[in-house]
């Protein structure tokens, strides 16, 4: 199927001063509707996965646009080192309770800064923030955070970062490992009793805990909830279908709609693990297929992104896309195409 080129004039629309809006009428930005923390680590993620990978305009672009991000993350974090998550747009402070998703998402983007080291002021505002967030990864109860956690630290373990991260590892991935064996059962390969967003970074988490710790009951968990994760988001032509979000899915319960594009991409990130650390050629397929969804590979045959200006649809319903483009959306497209670059790459 055709696929236009990727082009970040969205992503660059939604942004303005202050950090990524969340939320598009169409493909206009909806002011009214403020700013989250999470969907700043999220863009700041894209721009470090496209840095050298793009035309010299684009990547000044994604420069200005990652300090943009980076700064916001550094504005939000509070003095005990968890961030604020939801802003209005005038910058004051909605009430919210902690999130352990938006803080596993902040420590991921700076560790993947780190990593990449794209300038040593912008690593350094990086390390600093996730410094002060570090002490309050202890305090995560919820396991979508300790996948993230898992791999920011595999991250920065294989980086050679100067602080030993192999202890927290271990507790975080024991922790994850336990509730896969307190929910798992003989058709239900999964760690939670209820199957609902993001999903795949569960596995993910587990991948990374694998390629550090070398234990092997740590990639048997890993896989055998991916392969239960694929099993459950295919329909009967092979492409995908992510669990619906009206609904989400029990032993024999599975919602079809609002498929959300950041499910399809956090299944084509654990599934791009998955062959990184195997070379197992159905996990390769499986990246391949998460992109065709964006582009009439679903279960509608409708593309979800908009080759003008490279917007992407929020959600796939029963009579068709969501029309409307926000900031989640956009950075689920550009990651899923960045995944499938590098996993195309790595067969090269």
């Amino acid at each position: 199927m055709e696929r236009p080129s990727v082009r970040f004039d969205h992503l660059e629309k939604m942004t303005d001063d202050t950090g990524i809006l969340e939320h598009g009428l169409g493909s206009i930005p909806r002011r009214n509707e403020g700013y989250s923390t999470d969907d700043q680590a999220r863009a700041l993620w894209v721009c470090l996965e496209w840095s050298g990978s793009c035309g010299k305009e684009d990547q000044k672009r994604l420069e200005r646009l990652a300090e943009t991000y980076i700064a916001f993350l550094l504005w939000a974090q509070k003095e005990d080192g968890h961030f604020h998550n939801n802003f209005a747009y005038d910058r004051s402070k909605e009430p919210e309770t902690p999130s352990d998703d938006c803080l596993g998402r902040c420590l991921w983007a700076c560790a993947r800064a780190m990593a990449a080291k794209p300038s040593p002021s912008f690593a350094f505002a990086a390390e600093s923030i996730f410094r002060k967030a570090l002490g309050q990864a202890h305090h995560m109860r919820y396991p979508r955070g300790w996948a993230y956690a898992l791999a920011a630290f595999g991250l920065l373990q294989r980086s050679g970062y100067d602080v030993d991260l192999t202890n927290r590892i271990r507790e975080t991935a024991e922790r994850l490992a336990g509730l896969y064996h307190r929910h798992s059962a003989p058709d239900w390969s999964w760690y939670e009793p209820e199957i609902t967003y993001s999903n795949a970074l569960l596995p993910w988490g587990m991948l990374w805990a694998y390629e550090i710790l070398k234990r092997t009951d740590m990639l048997d968990i890993a896989l055998s909830s991916l392969d239960f994760l694929i099993g459950l988001s295919q329909n009967d032509a092979g492409q995908i279908r992510p669990i619906g979000s009206k609904g989400w899915c029990r032993p024999g319960d599975r919602a079809l709609w609002d498929q959300q594009p950041i499910d399809v991409m956090k299944l084509a990130l654990a599934a791009a693990k998955a062959y990184e650390l195997t070379k197992m050629p159905n996990y390769e397929s499986v990246v391949a297929k998460c992109r065709d969804w964006f582009y009439g590979g679903n279960d509608l045959g409708v593309p979800m992104v908009h080759e003008k200006d490279g917007s992407c649809c929020d959600g796939l319903n029963a009579d068709g896309p969501n029309v409307n483009c926000g900031a989640e959306a956009v950075v689920s497209y550009l990651l899923t195409e960045a995944i499938y670059e590098k996993t195309i790459n790595q067969q090269a």
